[in-house]
């Protein structure tokens, strides 16, 4: 499993833009195989500020999902609403144990 943390920082004046480019991202992304869950999370405590919260199978799904159409389209429009770079982790599913 691999969870991917994607946040963004976004300009107030394109934020409405944002959110309606990212709506559809998120939709087409659910559907995916391999996904199992993909949720956009607003800060609480700084604004304009968004986590996007991806938990997929395995790496064969974040590859796939890297190629699509949808997310390619979103990726090219993103620094138009972006003030800051895109702060990316990812993590594998494995829990560290004691």
């Amino acid at each position: 499993m691999f969870i991917i943390h994607a946040g963004f920082h976004i300009n107030p004046a394109k934020e409405e833009e944002f959110l309606k480019e990212v709506r559809s991202v998120i939709e087409a992304s659910r559907s995916e195989e391999g996904n199992i869950s993909y949720d956009l999370l607003k800060d609480t405590e700084t604004e304009h500020v968004y986590t996007m919260v991806e938990v997929w199978k395995d790496g064969a799904a974040v590859e796939s999902h890297n190629k699509s159409s949808h997310f390619t389209s979103f990726v090219g429009k993103a620094p138009e609403f972006l003030t800051a770079p895109l702060d990316l982790k990812i993590y594998t599913g494995d829990k560290i144990e004691k």
